[in-house]
């Protein structure tokens, strides 16, 4: 795993993102797109994953494109991530897409991140929702948030993010003090950009709000 620093190298919040390797320019814009809502001063970490669909899985499953499996190896992600976490300071993790989904799951292994931005996280991931329910998070801070075409998808698989994301938030409801579901316009594709910075900075924000 590659990391990518960007941000105030100073600051006492710092955001981890898994990305993939090609998206440092997609980055920068979030970096930018994040301080235009929110005024905390912080540190971002990409953390470049070189298997998407194994790196970031939390259990294998069948695949949903192709023939590849997802090859469940979200654990040995989050410790390399854990091992370049800065003391001392308060981390929120996130990112989009299967990314988002990983950063819930991995604040149900560990209370190292205060918040999690999960920007149309995959929540049709095989078994999550029950997991999520057996296995609370532990963090102060979540933002969910969903194209609202994404549960048309052709995909019966991906068809069902909009009902498990719904799922999803009720349990987060009972979990954690801050947490949110908004709903942008577009399938999974339309901005992801904008959608992750938005998930960030409303972490920050509450976090903030919170005193934290």
């Amino acid at each position: 795993m590659d990391f990518r620093d960007y941000g105030d190298a100073d600051a006492k919040s710092v955001l981890l993102m898994p990305s993939d390797p090609r998206d440092g320019e997609m980055t920068e814009n979030i970096v930018r797109l994040i301080r235009e809502r929110s005024d905390v001063p912080f540190r971002m970490i990409e953390c470049v994953v070189k298997d998407w669909d194994g790196d970031l899985s939390p259990w294998t499953a069948p695949p949903v494109f192709g023939k590849e499996p997802f090859g469940g190896n979200a654990k040995e992600t989050l410790e390399k991530i854990l091992r370049i976490c800065p003391e001392g300071n308060m981390i929120v993790l996130g990112g989009y897409s299967l990314a988002g989904l990983f950063a819930l799951w991995a604040a149900t292994e560990t209370d190292r991140f205060s918040g999690v931005a999960a920007a149309s996280p995959s929540m049709w991931f095989p078994g999550f929702t029950d997991h999520l329910r057996n296995h609370p998070v532990k963090t102060r801070a979540v933002c969910l948030s969903l194209g609202d075409r994404e549960e048309k998808a052709k995909n019966p698989v991906m068809a069902t993010v909009g009902d498990r994301i719904r799922e999803g938030y009720g349990i987060l409801k009972e979990q954690v003090g801050a947490v949110t579901l908004e709903w942008n316009e577009g399938n999974h594709f339309r901005e992801p950009d904008v959608r992750t910075a938005k998930a960030f900075a409303w972490v920050l924000n509450a976090l903030k709000d919170a005193g934290s």
